[in-house]
């Protein structure tokens, strides 16, 4: 940077309107820094934040540390997961994560998209790397995109992405290459900044249901959520509200629906500088205009537990059983994970729970 401030109260007069000998050279030296090295604001063009390649690699992790052996925590049993490790300091940040077979697609919170094939020995293969095309206002800035949420249409592939500061749904091909097309529902547009659409997932019949961070409706409790019965950018205006209570202390972080219809919903806490998570199963036949709706708490992630800020869930099916896929956010902080657990749901009575 050129620092020019007070220059001027320094320079010597210059006769006829020339600048003095020796300032002319800086003065010309900056402004050719300026256009080389400033970018232009007015263009679509963002700052890239992950480098050309940001390898990473992973480590097996235990569900419990001090007893590896442990497998099961409340409707879970625990199958395995990693922790991804890269030497690009904007690595990681991962908000949302979707799943075709062992193709797994991760997206930060800052917009960066990273693919990878895991085969069953949990290695990685295909590492690939890019960045959203396009969304809410320039992209320079992290808050622009803030990708909180991300689900996969499954009929037509087209991806959808949840925006939290901006509470706008924007749909992406299914290369994730191009904008299909954009929205502010109405509904959501007054959702204060960065408390907005963190769980978000497209609905089975179609349609699509939203739920805010920590916004309630006004003159109401839990969280805001909302159903819409199509595609928000076609009929941003259809469908109906609700109220999600999550467990006490904490707030919807992520939703996905599992194989049989029913709403898998992630929690997260955070307290004494630790965080934690609560998966919550909620059904669909409770989520009616105007409801309050309580779900059905399975499991806990915390202390002495594996844990950390757990912001990305996702469903597969194996056979007959369900898959849960969890994703961590890690701030891009030395002292938390990027982590990738995958769990079974194996119901068990409650009485048996641990």
């Amino acid at each position: 940077m050129c620092l020019l401030a007070g220059v001027h109260a320094r320079m010597p007069v210059a006769r006829r309107g020339r600048l003095p000998q020796g300032l002319s050279v800086r003065f010309l030296t900056c402004a050719l820094l300026f256009v080389l090295f400033v970018p232009d604001w007015s263009g679509p063009a963002r700052i890239t934040l992950l480098g050309p390649d940001p390898a990473f690699t992973v480590e097996p992790v235990a569900l419990d540390p001090a007893h590896p052996a442990r497998k099961r925590v409340g409707d879970l049993v625990y199958l395995g997961g990693v922790q991804l490790r890269s030497d690009d300091p904007q690595f990681g940040g991962f908000s949302s994560l979707a799943i075709a077979g062992d193709r797994f697609t991760l997206l930060s919170d800052s917009g960066d998209i990273v693919r990878f094939v895991l085969d069953r020995r949990w290695k990685v293969h295909d590492r690939t790397y890019a960045e959203l095309p396009d969304g809410p206002g320039t992209g320079w800035e992290k808050r622009d995109r803030d990708s909180e949420s991300m689900s996969v249409d499954r009929h037509t592939g087209a991806i959808w992405v949840g925006f939290e500061n901006s509470n706008a749904l924007w749909r992406y091909d299914p290369t994730f290459t191009r904008a299909q097309a954009h929205v502010v529902p109405p509904v959501m547009k007054n959702w204060p900044e960065n408390k907005g659409p963190e769980a978000m997932t497209l609905l089975p019949g179609g349609g699509m249901v939203s739920i805010a961070e920590q916004t309630p409706w006004p003159g109401r409790k839990g969280r805001a959520g909302v159903v819409f019965s199509g595609d928000p950018t076609r009929h941003p205006r259809a469908g109906f509200r609700f109220d999600y209570v999550p467990p006490k202390g904490y707030s919807p972080s992520d939703m996905t629906v599992l194989p049989d219809g029913r709403w898998l919903i992630l929690n997260r806490g955070f307290a004494w500088f630790r965080f934690s998570n609560v998966l919550t199963i909620v059904d669909p036949a409770q989520v009616r205009r105007g409801a309050t709706v309580h779900g059905s708490d399975i499991a806990t992630l915390a202390s002495p537990l594996t844990h950390d800020n757990f912001e990305g869930v996702t469903a597969t099916q194996e056979g007959r059983a369900t898959m849960l896929w969890l994703v961590s956010d890690d701030n891009q902080l030395p002292v938390q994970r990027s982590l990738l657990l995958k769990f079974r749901l194996d119901p068990v009575a409650r009485g048996d729970r641990n």
